[in-house]
């Protein structure tokens, strides 16, 4: 294998193929969010008839992988993925290096990735015998089929992890795959798929990597039977459009404005402040589950604000190998987009507070680095509020209507994950079963806090689908009746 191998510190990225590493072709730069000028690696980026011969791959590989029986393929994923054992350390560093999250961040990463395919072979006994319906005048049998070819498209933030919420349970039901990783962190992925791949029978998992139009085939091949696609709400309408050629059926986790209700009983302890930082600022605030906007009784408003803004001072931001907080946005265009709503929050007349330090090396370099920063009681129509900042920046908004703050946050754009705190459990409880986003945590909330036996995905514009759980599992599957006179 070649993929990714080490050489002076740079990593490579080749197309994987019918078990076979492709590395003849156009070759991308990957760079470092920390410093710009730095090369990582490179990746090979795809033709279209790579694309379509990697599905042709997949299509071909499918039939022998589908009708092998499910706690077999279950141990034979676990036996692949045993194949990262040792490898986990070097994913890890290529992930500092291409992503700019902090080096506990990138371990975090790898793990969960690995924990994920455990999980998902756990529920091989999910694909159980047949539902039977014996009552006259039929006798009927509901089987559970996988559905075929899968592509997956993976974001760059935590590349490993939201890859695991769909690729071994889509392998386990049967399924064979092919995955494009993200453009700006594509090397980890890669090597932990050629690994994992190798170890499989030949086209159960292909890798491509390539310009939108390159890829297309990933979607709009008729031989693809399901698109799973995490990403902003604007690439998951696009996604769904090129799917809808072929009917394709999608699973879409897409952009979350996911707001934080802080009640006015909330014990504003150091520990639990201090958890809601993380859970605005974890990998820079640049998660899709992670605190974007909160919203606080009006009477501790200004207990609250005094009190992040103390935590937040003690924050260091810097190269993610440095003992750091926060490390860089992964690109200028995404450090451009946060300093902007920073501006036009400060024309509007809101106060934007900045805390912490960048490290010396940090200082000094070209890097995509922000401080993290809060706005406090900007307007509700300002985009900071409205959008997905997906930086490290959080509006705090007060509130006195906590019905109509619920009203309102349920009707809205995002669905995707909510969070209340509360020093009363039951209240918080009955509060977060009227939201009306995919996930509610009480007192925590962010990555750190996603349960993975549990369904994920969001309402209204914040996705289609779920993943993980029985449910996701199931979700690659289709129901087949078999009907016979009784």
């Amino acid at each position: 294998m070649t993929t990714t191998t080490s050489t002076d510190s740079q990593a490579r990225a080749g197309l994987f193929i019918d078990g076979r590493t492709v590395e003849t072709g156009n070759w991308t730069a990957v760079r470092d969010p920390s410093d710009p000028n730095a090369v990582v690696g490179h990746f090979l980026a795809a033709s279209q008839d790579q694309s379509r011969a990697a599905v042709a791959a997949a299509d071909a590989a499918f039939s022998a992988w589908a009708s092998t029986p499910a706690k077999e393929r279950a141990a034979l994923v676990l036996d692949a993925l045993a194949g990262l054992e040792g490898h986990e350390g070097r994913l890890a560093e290529i992930l500092v290096r291409e992503n700019g999250k902090i080096q506990p961040e990138a371990a975090i990463d790898v793990a969960v990735f690995q924990s994920r395919f455990r999980a998902a072979c756990e529920l091989a006994a999910e694909v159980r015998e047949p539902e039977r319906f014996s009552s006259p005048p039929f006798r009927t049998e509901v089987h559970r089929l996988p559905v075929g070819v899968v592509s997956i498209i993976v974001p760059f933030n935590w590349p490993l992890a939201i890859l695991a919420a769909s690729l071994p349970y889509a392998l386990v039901a049967g399924n064979t795959v092919v995955v494009k990783p993200p453009p700006t962190t594509p090397l980890a992925v890669t090597r932990a798929l050629e690994i994992i791949g190798s170890r499989l029978p030949k086209g159960v998992i292909n890798v491509i990597s390539g310009a939108n139009p390159d890829v297309e085939p990933l979607i709009t091949d008729p031989r693809v039977q399901h698109v799973v696609f995490t990403g902003s709400t604007a690439a998951g309408t696009r996604i769904m459009t090129l799917a809808a050629q072929s009917l394709t059926k999608v699973t879409l986790e897409l952009g979350g404005n996911d707001p934080a209700i802080v009640l006015e009983d909330t014990d504003l302890s150091d520990a639990l402040v201090s958890d809601l930082a993380g859970a605005c600022f974890l990998t820079s605030g640049q998660v899709c589950m992670s605190v974007k906007r909160i919203y606080v009784a009006r009477s501790r408003f200004t207990e609250l604000t005094d009190a992040m803004g103390q935590v937040l001072e003690g924050y260091a931001v810097g190269n993610g190998f440095e003992p750091v907080n926060m490390g860089p946005l992964n690109t200028a265009a995404q450090s451009d987009y946060v300093r902007r709503l920073l501006d036009e929050a400060r024309a509007s007349g809101a106060e934007v507070r900045e805390f912490g330090t960048f490290t010396e090396q940090a200082a000094q370099s070209a890097g995509h680095f922000l401080l993290p920063s809060l706005v406090l009681d900007p307007s509700p129509s300002l985009e900071v509020v409205t959008g997905e900042q997906f930086g490290p920046t959080v509006p705090i908004l007060p509130f006195e209507d906590l019905n109509g703050l619920v009203d309102q946050l349920n009707n809205e754009w995002s669905g995707l994950c909510s969070s209340v705190w509360t020093a009363d459990e039951e209240r918080g409880g009955e509060i977060a079963r009227r939201m009306r986003t995919g996930t509610t945590w009480v007192n925590q909330a962010n990555a750190g806090a996603c349960d993975d036996r549990a369904p994920f995905g969001g309402f209204r514009q914040s996705g289609i689908g779920r993943e993980m759980g029985t449910d996701g599992f199931m979700d690659f599957t289709e129901p087949h009746t078999v009907t016979f006179r009784a």
